[in-house]
């Protein structure tokens, strides 16, 4: 380093070299301070990125659970129609008990898939869950009550795959 000396040359040559190396060691400290700047920056982008993500995966796991919640879907609307031929011919039938125990098997099969019936009759009518394609001005019921269920409506999961069709009261 700088010795000391008498004549004033290499004083100032020291404070010379004092003064660069404070402005170097200032330059150094201002970009020690825009590193922390900028890994603070990067930090608080990489945690909103992983939530982010995070929320994602959570998004994708809900859907997949509903898409095979309601896989079956299509394959029971179509055995509705003959889960409903099936239950009319029981309505309409002589003493048979191998039907009825077949009916009962269907049904129950369908209903730990997660069908189920949707109430009609005598409830209010509810343009979410039934259809009214005729409507009557009937004593015994209040307006915008069910008067008569023509064709069940069936609920896979919670969700609504047949609007029961009804008969709806209507007061004049």
């Amino acid at each position: 380093m700088c010795k000391e000396k008498t004549d004033s040359k290499p004083d100032s040559d020291c404070e010379e070299k004092l003064n660069e190396l404070k402005r170097r060691l200032s330059e150094l400290e201002d970009e020690v301070s825009e590193k922390d700047e900028k890994i603070e920056e990067y930090t608080s982008h990489l945690q909103r990125l992983q939530a982010d993500f995070e929320n994602y995966k959570k998004q994708v796991q809900k859907q997949e659970r509903e898409l095979i919640k309601n896989a079956n879907e299509r394959l029971i609307l179509k055995l509705l129609d003959v889960y409903e031929d099936l239950e009319r011919a029981l309505e309409n039938r002589a003493e048979d008990d191998g039907l009825e125990m077949i009916y009962k098997k269907f049904r129950d099969t369908l209903r730990k898939e997660g069908l189920s019936e949707i109430p009609a009759e005598g409830e209010k009518f509810d343009p979410f869950q039934h259809e009214a394609v005729m409507v009557e001005n009937h004593d015994e019921y209040e307006d915008g009550m069910i008067i008569e269920e023509l064709s069940k409506g069936y609920r896979l999961n919670d969700r609504i795959i047949k609007h029961s069709i009804v008969k709806v009261c209507k007061k004049s």
